[in-house]
Parts: C-alpha cells; sequence; structure tokens
C-alpha cells in the first residue's frame, strides 16, 4: 500500500509540475553566420554587432483566455526583430484567432511570413496520450477552423503568405529570398510548385515549412537554401532531463528536435513552440519558447 501511495504522489507531482511548465515561457537565442560580407554596412545592434533579426514564433495553439502567454508574446516586439516568421498551428479552438491577433498584434507591425500547420485548418481532439509516445500519426479532427479570417489579417498587416509560394523582398539592406510549403505532415506540400534555386542576388534565403520532414528538407538543401525554419515538434514536449525527446512526431530525427542544427548543409531551427494542444496541456524538461535567430555577416 504504501508503495502504491508514493508511486500515484509521484505521478501526481509529475503532472502538476507539466502543468505548470506550460506558463514558464523562454526566449532562445542563435548566432549564425549567413550573409555575405558588407550587407549590414553600418547598421548595429544595442551591443554593437551588426546582425539581421529573425523572430521565430510557432505553435501558439492559442485558447481564449491565455493572458500570460498572450501578454509574453505581445513583449517579444521589444526585441525589435527584422523580420517575423510563423511556422503555423496557431490554433487550438474554434474562437481563439482574436487572442491570436492580440498576441502578435505589436509583432505585425514588423516584415513577416507565415506558414500553417494543420492545426490553422482543423480543431484539435481528444487523443489517447499514450497515442503520442508512439510517435503514430493523428488523424486530424475534420473540423473547420477559421484560418482564413486569420489569414486575411495577417495579409491586411504586412504579412506574406509562404504557403505553396515563393518571395522575395527587401529588410533594410538585406534582399531576402523565401520559399514554404504547406504542412508537410499530413502531406499537404507540392515542392513542385516552389522548386529551384532562390534567386543568387538575394543576401539571405529562407525555407518555411510547419513540420521538419526530412524529405522536404533534403530539397531546400539541395536547391541552395541556407536556413531552414520549421515548429510543429513542440521540442519533444515531454522529455526526459536535459530536454532529452521521447518521440518527434514527424520523420526528424530525436538529435534534432528542437534548436538550432545542420540538415545537408544548411541551417535548420526547429522551435519547441509556444502551446500545446488543449487536450494535452502538459510540458516536461520541454518549456514553451520563441527563438531570436541574430543572421551576422559570414567573415569571408
Amino acid at each position: 500500500m504504501t508503495t502504491t501511495v508514493t508511486t500515484l504522489g509521484a505521478g501526481a507531482g509529475t503532472l502538476a509540475w507539466a502543468v505548470s511548465e506550460l506558463n514558464r515561457f523562454e526566449l532562445k537565442e542563435h548566432t549564425v553566420a549567413l550573409l555575405p560580407k558588407g550587407t549590414l554596412g553600418k547598421k548595429r545592434s544595442a551591443h554593437g554587432q551588426a546582425e539581421f533579426r529573425i523572430l521565430h514564433v510557432s505553435d501558439l495553439h492559442m485558447i481564449p483566455g491565455q493572458d500570460k502567454k498572450n501578454a509574453w508574446v505581445r513583449d517579444l516586439a521589444r526585441l525589435q526583430p527584422d523580420l517575423v516568421v510563423n511556422t503555423g498551428d496557431n490554433l487550438s479552438d474554434q474562437h481563439a484567432v482574436p487572442d491570436v491577433l492580440r498576441a502578435l498584434d505589436p509583432l505585425l507591425n514588423t516584415p513577416g511570413l507565415f506558414v500553417w500547420g494543420t492545426n490553422d485548418y482543423w480543431a484539435p481532439q481528444p487523443v489517447n496520450p499514450f497515442q503520442y509516445l508512439t510517435g503514430k500519426k493523428r488523424t486530424p479532427s475534420y473540423v473547420d477552423l477559421p484560418w482564413r479570417d486569420m489569414r486575411a489579417a495577417f495579409i491586411e498587416r504586412g504579412w506574406f503568405d509562404a504557403n505553396q509560394r515563393r518571395h522575395e523582398f527587401r529588410v533594410g539592406n538585406v534582399r531576402l529570398a523565401v520559399a514554404g510549403v504547406d504542412d508537410p505532415h499530413h502531406d499537404f506540400d507540392d515542392y513542385d510548385e516552389i522548386a529551384g534555386a532562390p534567386n543568387p542576388d538575394a543576401d539571405l534565403a529562407l525555407a518555411l515549412l510547419h513540420s521538419p520532414e526530412p524529405r522536404v528538407l533534403q530539397r531546400f538543401a539541395a536547391d541552395g537554401y541556407q536556413l531552414s525554419l520549421s515548429g510543429h515538434t513542440h521540442g519533444g514536449q515531454v522529455c526526459l532531463p536535459g530536454s532529452k525527446a521521447l518521440v518527434t512526431n514527424c520523420g526528424i530525427d530525436r538529435e534534432r528536435v528542437q534548436g538550432l542544427h545542420d540538415f545537408d548543409g544548411m541551417a535548420m531551427h526547429v522551435s519547441n513552440g509556444l502551446g500545446t494542444s488543449k487536450y494535452a496541456p502538459v510540458r516536461l524538461f520541454c518549456r514553451p519558447s520563441a527563438t531570436l535567430l541574430r543572421i551576422i555577416e559570414k567573415t569571408t
């Protein structure tokens, strides 16, 4: 009896801790040298470093009333990014679009791009938590979410829809070439529609996709993109100490389930994400986060 009570107590304590981690947001930062020498000119950060700042946000999975998340995301505008990239799964409720727009409102004043995940298109549904640990792909609910309203608001504020699209534009001194695909986790992508090398005159070539599926990353890398940005994995969500993922919920390996890594010579950033499905509100050894990527010039 004592052993059973102890085990139940430990389990309840772990669950309470995993729930409490949902609001312990973190800002991660990486510096990566990708820009041609001389691109940034005399532009300097507050620390005297010439850099192009990309703020990567993903997997908000917003639910009405998540005031702490809303305030934390709004405060990211203080970082003064040059570009915001949103890699999808913004919604976890049919009524959450106004909350997403409130959270992102200050960032919508900054140039930005977005791609969708399936939790932009369809509502989440209850799942067996043990199924998550098997890594088995889950069938969507096919209950429509108001993603069209969210898309219209993003575009009205100046963000570019990168789902199955290529874009070229300049932010300050930096000429960008960007290509994106719709969510490859459920095979919504068609890489052939956006295939081909980025404009060689671009200073920075970005690849956007919700889920870091190797079959798509391989094609981006082969075409010569310098940096891919994705989310979807939640960093593993339920991890061992040291943020060691048990599963990735996609084709990427566990060692590259979160953070900045190399993929076939292309820099690859996978976001931990800022939320979870409302039916799986736990995180263990894997706090929610956004990432500031400081892109600097190459030395040669």
